[in-house]
């Protein structure tokens, strides 16, 4: 898998895969966006104080610390699992300098992420716990009930297996009601699909260089 670090907008740095064509974060800005997809618009949208997360496409691993972060301000407890096929080497990660941009005695913890063990959970701290899942999400089975889903495979016309009427029936079902998935595409297959699998889905605002992106909630009221 051939990786290159790019520089994004907003001074933080992404990675393009030549095996997809496709930057892991929008070029306009990797943290801003990260913040407003999943941040603001997924985790803020929930008013649990003990929140099970699962993000299809762990990456660079980027949205798990912005979530770990969240943590150390607000009164939550998250277990966080995520599933990704192509691992990214340490050395890598570190070639991103994410550290640069994290709070004061945080700088390890991107690192301490990637490091952790694949398939087992693992406290990162009081408040965190992590599962990394090294496996294809298109044959993938749940064993569990969560309550925000993080979608982050790549674009749909680079994976379109991923964005499946299929795939998004299966997180469905996965979720608890209330649930909510949060996604950087808004484009109409994908509503159409999320729809079509049960969820209600809203248009909301995109982060800088992106008109919208998408909310979706599973409410069987």
């Amino acid at each position: 898998m051939d990786l290159r670090i790019v520089n994004t907008s907003d001074s933080s740095n992404t990675l393009y895969n030549s095996q997809f064509d496709e930057h892991y974060h929008s070029i306009h800005g990797a943290f801003n966006e990260s913040m407003h997809v999943f941040i603001k618009s997924g985790l803020h949208y929930c008013n649990l104080d003990s929140i099970k997360i699962f993000e299809v496409g762990f990456g660079t691993g980027l949205n798990a610390v912005l979530t770990y972060l969240e943590t150390l301000k607000r009164k939550i407890k998250i277990d966080y699992e995520a599933i990704e096929l192509y691992p990214i080497n340490q050395s890598i990660i570190e070639s991103l300098r994410f550290n640069d941009f994290l709070p004061h005695g945080q700088e390890q913890i991107i690192l301490k992420m990637h490091g952790s063990a694949w398939d087992k959970e693992v406290k990162i701290s009081d408040k965190f716990k992590l599962k990394k899942i090294h496996a294809d999400f298109n044959i993938f089975q749940f064993e569990k009930k969560y309550d925000i889903i993080y979608f982050d495979a790549f674009a749909p016309d680079k994976q379109p297996n991923m964005w499946t009427e299929k795939i998004f029936s299966k997180i469905y079902e996965t979720l608890n009601n209330n649930g909510t998935l949060t996604t950087y595409s808004s484009k109409g297959m994908v509503k159409n699909n999320l729809r079509s699998a049960g969820f209600k889905v809203k248009r909301l605002s995109g982060p800088k260089g992106k008109r919208h992106i998408l909310r979706a909630i599973k409410d069987i009221n």
